[in-house]
């Protein structure tokens, strides 16, 4: 699937790996892995870089086979045939890197690079996902209203409250990237899932210098797709060791909707001799509600049935440590 490009590795393995995504031909690689490496070196961290380009070859991927001829292979390349997403740009790297701590960046240098220092620190103080939050922002203030809005959302909803789950600079534990699955756009959500399922997730401040993305509105596709990934974590977060609550809920919110408009229209045909039942619409949508609210709960049933019947290979939590054996 992938032109791999990663040669011969160092002896000794790295603190920190640094991955960066490359899409576009206005990456700076070079520049973020300078800024980025300078701030570990900082710390007396030792590094490597993985820098991955999903289906973009040109410029930048000449100055990283530099980067990687010029650092003995502590730069290493990985390059896709054609894009697959920053899911799979960033499963691969994870599966190649070697340290400890696996540190994600843009493909340009979009917050300023000390902040890498408090994320590391938090780290070594005991979290085991630090994300960025984004502060003095640059970009528009209509994108600073819609990243409220969306992640105030996602807090509401899952209990993980984070301000800016829209920033690329994460660090994480290599222990907690072992035990989470990333596939989609799920990436976008790593810190929630890994609070949701007991990780200590810690968001630090870093000031924001430079922003590329989308300015102003996106299109009617992109919220819609935000609104399924918003739905999609929730449950991931919370309904999938107990589905039935969950197609319950909206099993029963159907079957309630639809019991009082059959109801409704009955009562109303039952004074009004000449007002007809069985041709209303009204009538018909109370039914179809009804009867949609019973399947959706058939759904949940279904699901609790393969959740009992693989309960033994699910676990929700996850153990931080066994004293006294």
């Amino acid at each position: 699937m992938s032109d791999e490009t990663l040669k011969a590795e160092p002896v000794s393995a790295p603190d920190v790996t640094i991955v960066v995504p490359v899409s576009t031909s206005g990456a700076e690689v070079r520049k973020v892995v300078e800024s980025l490496s300078s701030q570990l070196e900082r710390l007396g961290l030792e590094w490597e870089a993985i820098l991955v380009f999903d289906g973009h070859k040109g410029p930048q991927w000449d100055a990283a086979l530099e980067m990687q001829a010029e650092t003995n292979q502590q730069v290493r390349t990985i390059g896709f045939h054609r894009a697959f997403g920053e899911a799979v740009c960033l499963a691969s790297a994870f599966e190649h890197a070697r340290g400890e701590i696996i540190l994600t960046a843009p493909e340009y240098v979009q917050s300023d690079p000390y902040g890498v220092v408090e994320m590391i620190t938090a780290l070594q103080a005991g979290a085991d996902v630090v994300t960025a939050n984004r502060i003095e922002r640059v970009d528009s203030w209509l994108n600073r209203l819609q990243s409220n809005a969306f992640n105030g959302l996602l807090g509401f909803l899952t209990g993980a409250r984070f301000g800016d789950l829209n920033c690329s600079l994460r660090a994480f534990k290599r222990t907690v990237l072992e035990q989470l699955t990333i596939y989609g756009t799920l990436y976008r959500y790593l810190a929630v899932i890994a609070f949701r399922q007991g990780f200590r997730v810690v968001e630090v401040d870093v000031r924001h210098i430079a922003e590329r993305g989308t300015r102003g509105v996106f299109g009617p596709m992109t919220y819609a797709r935000r609104i399924l990934d918003v739905l999609g974590v929730v449950f991931l977060t919370r309904f999938t060791h107990k589905p039935l609550r969950f197609f319950g809920a909206l099993g029963g919110s159907c079957m309630g909707a639809g019991g009082v408009i059959a109801t409704w229209v009955g009562i109303a045909s039952w004074l009004d001799p000449n007002r007809a039942l069985f041709g209303s619409a009204a009538f018909l949508l109370g039914v179809l509600l009804f009867v949609l609210g019973v399947q959706i709960i058939g759904f949940g049933l279904v699901g609790e049935i393969v959740i009992f019947t693989q309960a033994r290979n699910i676990r929700e939590y996850r153990i931080e440590g066994v004293w006294g054996e």
